[in-house]
């Protein structure tokens, strides 16, 4: 919301009541546009108000209300009127001083517009670490992996966006048990030559391969157990080839995250931590924290009465770790290496138990910080196939939704002939991913429909990406007017209220997706975002208009694309320029 907006109304607010404007601030919101009639712009909740001692509880709250919108008319030039609702207070702004001031907000700084609003200020800053994707090395990178990519790169996004410094992380699976099965079995029907033409796939077929043997043959299992412990001993021919396996894989993974536009700051994984993980299991011991049960493995209790009724195993018989003990030893390290303020994972929903108890572990360890530590779990996606049958591997989703996109622009009479067409297609085949799995709580399971995914109209990706390509060919052909000369009286129509109207709320639902870490509400005030201005688009023509009134329609559609930009970046999208 513009900076002004807010503080004038507050501060009416604030001389009537007798309490500073700053505490009206945050109770003041922009009312949801709605296309069936024009409603007020901004309200404010008389019960928030009473609660925050701001308006006496021992009072009749309709008696409260009618005296204070007799107080507020006719205050202020920024109140063209006021109106009481179901326990509010609905406010009217001046027409003329909402187009002047919110899209004199956008020219002056389109990248800080929103982002940096009064309302969020009270976030907390600081440095966030975001644990994201975190594949399994010596694997393919499964579509599986696809969700967790995309959600923490929005949150790392948002995150950066409201001003805190980011650090992202990639936590390898690249530990455990499942390397002593792929260490002992490529070592028996591994080739150097196959893994240096195609070496994911060649690691994925010998996995599978002994995965299988490993079903019904005891002695697969009992191989697979002794080189895990060759690698947790340092043997040096066991080491050389997890490197192996390791290098191959992060050099692939980084060509599918090129192609989704994700990056890292750091790739970690569970072997960088390992060595501290006997350290860990030190301190449960000193602490008194590690029980050893009859079978020899090492357990903590987390149960609240200490009778074992909770608890969660540490350490294996033989003495190696586990992934619970390796992820107790990685937020250790992270902590002092970075000393973050904040710390989020993002996972599938199956990983919930195992975030609730590593939380616990360090809390018992005494690291007051594990209450800043965040688990974000997501649902699964059901029914995601490609024409070639099940899809596996992620690569060959992104190739799907770039495939199925070219057909779809060769098919449209309105595409634009392209000099880099594979790359645009793919760019919104991504967009459009990305929006279908964004449109819901992340936590919900949802089934994938790759005909509704990729519609132009709807509320898809790609008509995000339209609209903004839409824009950008309309500013190109008659001059990009980002800039504060303009006249507002031109922009009085229907079309340019809603517009301003719907602009009012980007802040707070900026604010609401970084309280909740949740996309959903971003996609949804731009998709709303893209159909006022598919509106406007048709109704305020710039071609043939006067050049006052052109400039004016001009600078609401460049304000309209900044703010659509922006935020389709905050969710990993990247805008096209043309389509």
């Amino acid at each position: 919301m513009a900076c002004f907006i807010r503080r004038a109304v507050s501060s009416q607010l604030s001389r009537i009541c007798g309490v500073k404007e700053e505490v009206f601030i945050p109770h003041l919101s922009a009312v949801p546009v709605s296309k069936k009639q024009f409603g007020p712009d901004l309200r404010i909740s008389l019960s928030s108000l009473i609660q925050n001692g701001v308006l006496p509880a021992d009072q009749d709250l309709q008696s409260q209300t009618d005296l204070l919108i007799r107080q507020l008319k006719g205050s202020s030039t920024v109140i063209e009127d006021v109106s009481s609702g179901r326990g509010v207070i609905n406010f009217r702004i001046n027409k003329l001083l909402l187009a002047e001031e919110l899209l004199g907000d956008i020219c002056r700084e389109p990248e800080g517009f929103g982002v940096k609003s009064e309302i969020l200020q009270n976030l907390p800053r600081g440095r966030t670490l975001v644990e994201y994707s975190s594949p399994n090395i010596a694997k393919k990178f499964h579509a599986g992996h696809l969700r967790s990519t995309i959600i923490g790169n929005f949150i790392a996004n948002l995150k950066a966006a409201l001003g805190n410094e980011v650090i992202r992380v990639n936590y390898l699976g690249d530990w455990g048990m499942q390397f002593g099965l792929l260490g002992a079995a490529f070592q028996r029907l591994g080739s150097q030559e196959k893994l240096k033409e195609n070496p994911l796939q060649h690691l994925f077929q010998v996995y599978v391969q002994v995965s299988r043997e490993a079903e019904h043959d005891e002695g697969v299992r009992l191989a697979a157990a002794e080189f895990f412990r060759r690698l947790e001993h340092h043997d040096e021919q066991a080491l050389l080839l997890w490197k192996q396996f390791r290098e191959i894989s992060v050099q692939e993974y980084k060509k599918i995250y090129q192609r989704l536009g994700v990056s890292f700051d750091h790739y970690s994984g569970e072997s960088f931590h390992q060595n501290k993980a006997q350290q860990v299991l030190n301190e449960l011991k000193t602490r008194g924290l590690l029980k050893i049960t009859q079978k020899g493995t090492g357990v903590v209790d987390l149960s609240t009465e200490g009778d074992m009724s909770s608890y969660s195993s540490v350490v294996r018989s033989d003495g190696t770790s586990l992934y619970i003990t390796r992820d107790v030893a990685a937020a250790l390290d992270r902590k002092e290496e970075f000393d973050f303020d904040e710390m989020i994972y993002v996972t599938d929903k199956s990983q919930c138990l195992h975030f609730q108890q590593l939380f616990h572990i360090l809390r018992l360890m005494d690291r007051q910080w594990a209450d800043r530590c965040i688990h974000v779990p997501f649902g699964l996606v059901k029914g995601m196939s490609t024409r070639r049958g099940e899809v596996v591997f992620l690569e060959d989703v992104i190739d799907e939704a770039r495939n199925r996109m070219i057909h779809n622009m060769n098919q449209s009479k309105t595409s634009k002939e392209l000099s880099d067409q594979e790359l645009t297609a793919e760019q919104i085949g991504i967009s459009a991913l990305i929006v279908q799995d964004f449109k819901g709580r992340l936590i919900s399971d949802y089934k994938f429909d790759w005909e509704r995914v990729l519609q132009a109209q709807g509320d898809t990706g790609v008509f995000l990406q339209y609209t903004h390509a839409r824009l950008r060919s309309l500013l190109r052909m008659h001059g990009d007017a980002n800039q504060t000369d303009f006249d507002p009286s031109h922009l009085q129509e229907d079309q340019s209220i809603l517009i301003l109207q719907h602009l009012l709320r980007y802040d707070e639902v900026l604010l609401q997706s970084a309280l909740e870490l949740q996309p959903r509400y971003l996609v949804n005030f731009l998709l709303t975002l893209c159909h006022l201005a598919s509106s406007a688009h048709k109704a305020l023509q710039v071609k043939g208009s006067s050049t006052h009134v052109a400039q004016a329609r001009l600078c609401l559609f460049s304000c309209t694309c900044s703010v659509l930009a922006n935020g389709m970046k905050i969710l990993g999208i990247t805008p096209v320029e043309r389509m």
